[in-house]
């Protein structure tokens, strides 16, 4: 090989690692959907449902539940998961906007994320709709932490994230992790090992329940059973999981009640809980507070969730 060859040659080479070092942080963090179940779907009967708005972001009709992971680059990674949960009313799925988004800030901050794609509450694809969020959730659990050492996981660094309808769901998780909702053969832990809550819908109390998570959850004249049961404040015990909640007083969709009576009842438990509420926001704050995600990191590097 002649000399202005092997000087094209290690050119080609220093450019193509060059550009290669330039993508890989972007590699690092490229999404991969994963199958909830890799059998049947429990909990569910046959329909004609079909999912729809992956234009938008905005999802329905979910019969095929899945986790978007995006894995943190190497040199940022905690060991710390995050299994996130959009809201939407148990309605619909804001997949983008509250899970997309979010999962891509907590990945930058070293920290595994997976997004859920959940199924909504439906006696069209149900057998009991009551559960088949909360069997989605767990079975999010337990496939994180049953597959924690192929994704470079801390098994007891597992937490749970919602939104809304999916702070409900999370805080559902968080409460009811003694039953199992889902086949777990292997007895894995269904309890997070915190909670994240972003202006929860926790209550299904008449004087504090958001009506259409409840309706569209429990239908539209639930069990005095039932309302107690998914009433995740009277849930709490002294082993559920640390929490911090966020909210802003002036949300006239989800009461900011909803936050404050959760966190009465982790505080006389003595479950470690922090809580922000910011005087102005209404529902959805996190698309105008730019910053909202800092006291979140804070508490995160506190309790050693990620790395300072």
């Amino acid at each position: 090989m002649m000399l202005t060859e092997v000087i094209q040659h290690r050119n080609r080479k220093a450019i193509a690692l060059a550009v290669w070092l330039w993508l890989a942080p972007f590699i690092t963090q490229a999404q991969e959907i994963i199958p909830l179940y890799s059998a049947a779907v429990p909990n569910s009967k046959a329909s004609d449902v079909q999912e729809s708005g992956a234009e938008s972001g905005v999802l329905k009709g979910i019969t095929n539940p899945t986790l978007e992971f995006f894995r943190p680059a190497a040199d940022k990674a905690s060991g710390t998961a995050v299994i996130i949960i959009p809201g939407g009313g148990y309605g619909v799925v804001v997949y983008k906007g509250e899970g997309v988004n979010t999962a891509k800030a907590m990945a930058e901050q070293g920290v595994a994320a997976f997004v859920l794609k959940y199924r909504l509450p439906s006696d069209a694809i149900m057998t009991d709709k009551k559960i088949g969020p909360l069997q989605d959730a767990q079975q999010a659990i337990k496939l994180v932490r049953e597959n924690a050492a192929k994704w470079g996981i801390d098994a007891n660094k597992v937490g749970i994230m919602g939104f809304s309808a999916g702070g409900h769901l999370a805080s559902t998780a968080a409460t009811h992790f003694d039953n199992a909702y889902i086949d777990n053969g292997n007895s894995t832990s269904l309890r997070p090992d915190f909670q994240i809550l972003i202006y929860p819908v926790i209550s299904m109390q008449d004087s504090l329940a958001h009506g259409g998570s409840r309706g569209n959850l429990l239908g539209k004249t639930p069990s005095r059973q039932d309302i107690d049961l998914f009433s995740n404040e009277l849930q709490v015990r002294a082993n559920t999981p640390p929490t911090y909640l966020t909210h802003a007083a002036d949300d006239k969709l989800v009461d900011v009640d909803n936050s404050i009576v959760y966190f009465e009842k982790l505080r006389r438990q003595k479950v470690p809980v922090e809580m922000h509420i910011y005087p102005k926001g209404d529902h959805g704050f996190i698309f105008r507070h730019p910053g909202w995600m800092d006291p979140l990191f804070a508490w995160m590097k506190a309790n050693n969730w990620i790395k300072n």
